[in-house]
């Protein structure tokens, strides 16, 4: 079927309302209206104590090397006997 891009697509008659449309379409908060109250206060409970949360960075000891595949510090025990394509592999990701 041939379509005349030239043919104006609607007409004003044919154009509804902002209201209208709002109208029809689903409700945004429908799916959100199933949730009881708890759900919303466990939420923000576990929010608040990821806050108080403190992590103590330690720096990559001579004993340890980061794996050139997975990137996580391992100690030297965890070292291949082969060395990977981009540098040193743990074990795990040797084999």
């Amino acid at each position: 079927m041939a379509t005349d891009y030239d043919a104006p697509r609607k007409n004003d008659d044919e154009t509804e309302s902002l209201d209208a449309l709002k109208e029809r379409a689903p409700d945004a908060l429908g799916a959100s209206a199933d949730l009881d109250e708890g759900d919303h206060s466990e939420i923000l409970e576990s929010h608040d104590i990821a806050e108080d949360l403190e992590v103590v960075v330690v720096p990559k000891q001579e004993d340890e090397f980061t794996c050139s595949e997975c990137f996580i510090v391992k100690h030297k025990t965890q070292l291949a006997s082969k060395k990977g394509k981009y540098g040193p592999q743990c074990l795990e990701c040797a084999s």
